[in-house]
């Protein structure tokens, strides 16, 4: 009888335990997610409920960073978390040039992880242990986490339901092709001396960031929009936007550019998140 009713017990410690584990997420403190491929950090909206699957934003940290730096944005977190959505901020590998961590983005130069399948992982990971709907995940990042989301969408757009990379584009050479149709949001500072609109190289030429205006172009050719300039102008706050219409079904392009420099601006996370929903 003892023996039973420890076990029962210990059941019903282990349940108590996973509920608490997941209205609390996996964030800096504790320690963050880890699974077979890497590790994420993850915070869910305060009001969660478990019954209910969650739509998420998952974001890719830049040069340098990881993902519990992610999490400590309060600007872009606040808004995701009021908004009923999950932060998942994944980790990159450890690169000692960047002190932090990076992503194995350019298809051209070998990696040490398959960040594809990674990513894909973590999205599988959280869904599981999270109650994070597959189907409501927007990939977005930032600089280098910003082209590693664009080769993502360009690869294969069916991984995630959408994409929204900010400052960061493809590099040079620029993709012949992408797969298509994509719904895709992309955010850039007029100012940007980092990843400037028209790229830069680095190492005496030995690499070079692309061209965001090119990159629209492969990005409109892979949604078979009829027309090469955008059908639909608009200005949200600080934000130029550019969409273009008469693509393919399930295709969405948009452009937001605005005035600043190399970072995530100002009220980025509410006009991505309104993009997201009016898809």
């Amino acid at each position: 009888m003892n023996r039973v009713w420890l076990a029962l017990s210990g059941a019903f410690a282990a349940v108590l335990l996973c509920g608490h584990a997941a209205q609390a997420g996996c964030a800096a403190d504790p320690q963050p997610c880890t699974f077979a491929l890497g590790s994420y950090h993850l915070i869910l909206p305060a009001d969660a409920d478990p019954a209910k699957p969650l739509p998420a934003v998952m974001f890719l940290h830049g040069w340098g960073g990881n993902g519990a730096s992610t999490i400590k944005n309060t600007g872009m977190m606040s808004v995701i978390q009021q908004r009923g959505y999950a932060m998942i901020a994944p980790d990159g590998l450890m690169d000692a040039e960047a002190n932090g961590g990076s992503w194995d983005f350019h298809p051209d130069y070998p990696g040490k992880r398959d960040e594809m399948a990674f990513l894909k992982g973590v999205a599988d990971d959280a869904a599981k242990r999270f109650g994070i709907d597959r189907g409501r995940i927007l990939l977005a990042g930032f600089s280098i986490g910003g082209s590693m989301t664009s080769y993502i969408a360009c690869e294969d757009p069916g991984a995630f339901a959408a994409y929204a990379p900010v400052a960061g584009s493809f590099w040079r050479p620029h993709p012949a092709a992408c797969a298509g149709p994509v719904r895709l949001l992309h955010t850039h500072g007029w100012r940007d001396a980092t990843v400037p609109l028209e790229g830069r190289s680095f190492n005496s030429g030995a690499f070079a960031q692309g061209d965001v205006f090119q990159a629209m172009e492969i990005w409109r050719a892979a949604n078979r929009c009829g027309k090469a300039m955008p059908q639909d102008f608009d200005a949200i706050g600080i934000y130029w936007l550019r969409r273009w219409t008469g693509c393919a079904e399930g295709a969405a392009l948009e452009f937001a550019l605005h005035e600043g420099a190399h970072g995530i601006p100002k009220g980025w996370a509410t006009l991505a998140l309104d993009w997201f929903e009016g898809l």
